[in-house]
């Protein structure tokens, strides 16, 4: 979610100006002959000898500002750690001022090298014409030591702001440094084992609050983890204005207040008869079921209305995006409203946050929780995610679910209408919402056993249709048949497409049936001859498969996107006049349940029946977020399909 929605609706209280103090950075500097020490033998990339931060929130003009000072001291022992950092952004905007601004190298020998003004250039971003400014360093050798610090004058961030602590890289000393007037006081949390801020009561002219730390671990990056939500971070947001005994200035109460009341207006009759007119567009036949109706509002609108990413009162007035068909967030977002209203759909806005970059703190309310929308119809149990054009209803980004959010209600006493904010827990789309299932039948060529006939059905519903089945309108004539060969290719390109079908392949069908594709073909990848005898690939028949490789413990929990299902059915018309004599070789069986559920699960088997082989290899994963202490028993299933994918069966004569 946009920060600009917040500043125009959320609620602030008269920030009271107190007595003028000096702001912190105009007494602060980096030491004019340093002499900083590193243990030379390390053979760490990178260390921060020191990283400062200070924000102090400042009364000028009776106007409260933020001034945000970096200072940071590392230590480059690679090449790729100098290529990393021979450059540094700074969070410059055309809304703040940068007030300091220096860098320099100290290289092994001592020498200090001082950027000048030349090497602190400006870009531009080419896509959103955006400028940013950054420190261009030079001279830097391995075992050098880079030292920059600035300050940036900006409008404040104090509603809810998340401050990165912990890093890939092992830092000597931590120092951060909330400073505000003596009339506004904040709350902190600490997240991923980092200890309280502390409030210093010794500085009577202003509140301080600090946060020092010594010899802060690194946290590597490791596959498939929430790494940016694993690391150690701080979330601040202002509390009190003691001057007027204003207390809970941000809460979750006052989010869905704002929230319902810029969102749920009373509309006009201009406005009610713009959206009749849009209803109309829509072509919905009477007594149509309110789940088709959902989805057809999301496929028009997402076809239909232009997205754009720009602020602009414009894009967000109801009136205008009905008209123009173009709509920034905050407009579409009114659009869907509108029209669920008009058509008398329950639904709770929701506002989440996407759990691989920060978890939804239950307790501490923040507005920095609050990133995404999304719509919850309780009748049906499903989202809609009104941003995403790659989404559809039933299936919004995984991530912003199996997480925690803020539901925001209409409630209704007589004729007074208002809203309730309660914060619950988000469930994950099931597996059985998310299944690739794939029947296989297979017969040898008995004029050659190295070609296989084959009849291939495979079915894709929920996530592993959802960047299909939705645009299939806009894959027509040849390009359907490439898209059939592209499925069919990720298991074999060696082969002869004798037919193609594609079952279900109508954008509207998304969410209601699996798309289904149905190819015939022939092929000679999968047999290989060895004098009497022949060697079939079974295991290539279901496509390459992920293998998990762990070299070290495992530190951080090993985080998915959505839960899933995998049914497998392959049936084999053996030979005439031969046998498969290692048919043990296909039986797996690798699971983990929890209270009786089973969470994941890989298992293979078979049934001979005459000369019928069938093998079922069904595949399910019903938890998102695996504990470290499970990460083992979660590589053995997944590594069983993998194990799978090298069974070669043998045929030999009778």
């Amino acid at each position: 979610m946009k920060k600009y929605i917040f500043t125009l609706i959320l609620f602030v209280t008269t920030l009271v100006n107190f007595a003028q103090t000096i702001p912190f950075y105009k007494s602060y500097d980096w030491e004019e002959n340093p002499a900083h020490n590193v243990d030379k033998s390390s053979n760490e990339n990178l260390i921060a000898l020191k990283e400062k931060i200070v924000t102090e929130f400042h009364f000028e003009e009776q106007a409260l500002v933020e001034y945000f000072l970096e200072h940071k001291i590392l230590w480059l022992n690679s090449d790729d750690a100098i290529e990393e950092f021979n450059k540094i952004y700074l969070p410059f905007s055309s809304d703040s001022e940068l007030q300091i601004n220096k860098a320099r190298v100290i290289d092994t020998d001592g020498k200090i090298i001082n950027l000048d003004e030349s090497k602190i250039l400006t870009a531009q971003d080419e896509e959103t014409g955006r400028q940013y400014k950054y420190f261009a360093f030079e001279g830097i050798t391995k075992g050098s030591f880079i030292e920059y610090l600035y300050v940036v004058k900006k409008d404040p961030a104090y509603m809810g702001k998340k401050l990165n602590i912990q890093d890939d890289y092992p830092k000597n000393k931590i120092e951060f440094d909330l400073l505000s007037p003596s009339n506004l006081t904040f709350a902190f949390k600490s997240f991923n084992g980092l200890p309280e801020v502390k409030q210093d009561t010794l500085n009577k002219d202003k509140f301080h609050y600090k946060l020092y730390l010594k010899d802060l671990k690194k946290l590597d990056n490791e596959y498939l983890s929430a790494y940016n939500a694993a690391k150690g971070y701080v979330v601040y947001k202002i509390d009190k204005n003691i001057a007027n005994n204003t207390s809970d200035i941000v809460s979750y109460s006052k989010v869905s207040q704002n929230l319902y009341s810029f969102y749920y207006p009373e509309y006009e009759n201009k406005t009610t008869g713009l959206i009749s007119k849009f209803i109309e567009e829509l072509e919905i036949p009477e007594n149509t079921d309110e789940e088709t109706i959902i989805r057809r509002l999301e496929s028009y609108i997402k076809s239909n209305v232009y997205s754009s990413e720009a602020y602009s009162d414009e894009l967000q007035d109801l009136d205008l995006v009905l008209t123009k068909k173009v709509a920034n967030e905050t407009g579409t977002l009114k659009l869907y409203i509108s029209l669920l209203r008009t058509f008398n759909i329950k639904h709770e806005l929701v506002l989440t946050s996407s759990r691989d970059q920060i978890k939804f703190d239950k307790t501490f309310e923040a507005n920095n929780f609050l990133t995404d929308f999304l719509i919850y119809f309780p009748k049906h149990k499903k989202y809609l995610e009104p941003s995403a054009q790659e989404k559809r209803y039933g299936f919004p980004t995984p991530f912003l679910m199996d997480n925690y959010g803020l539901f925001i209600k209409e409630v209704k006493i007589g004729d007074y209408k208002s809203a309730v904010g309660k914060v619950k827990y988000i469930e994950p789309v099931q597996a059985s919402e998310t299944e690739d299932t794939m029947v296989v039948d297979i017969a040898f060529n008995p004029d050659d056993l190295t070609e296989n006939i084959i009849h291939f059905d495979r079915s894709l519903g929920g996530y592993y249709a959802g960047n299909i089945q939705p645009f299939m309108h806009f894959i027509i004539g040849d390009d359907r048949d490439e898209l059939v060969d592209n499925i069919i290719e990720s298991i074999t390109s060696e082969l002869t497409i004798e037919k193609r079908e594609i079952v279900n392949g109508e954008s509207e069908l998304f969410g209601v049936k699996p798309l289904q594709f149905i190819v015939d073909f022939t092929s000679e990848a999968f047999v290989e001859k060895a004098g009497r005898k022949y060697l079939f690939k079974l295991g290539d028949i279901i496509g390459p498969q992920m293998q998990m490789y762990q070299e070290k413990e495992r530190v951080l929990p090993l985080e998915q996107e959505f839960h899933r299902s995998y049914y497998r059915t392959i049936n084999i018309k053996i030979p005439d006049g031969y046998k498969i004599t290692n048919l043990d070789d296909i039986n797996i069986d690798n699971s983990y349940s929890e209270d009786g559920e089973e969470l994941f699960s890989f298992k293979s088997f078979y049934e001979l029946n005459g000369d019928v082989l069938k093998i079922t290899a069904d595949e399910h994963y019903r938890e998102n977020i695996i504990k470290v202490a499970l990460y083992e028993e979660y590589r053995t299933v997944i590594n069983s399909a993998a194990d799978f994918n090298k069974i070669v069966l043998l045929l030999e004569p009778k």
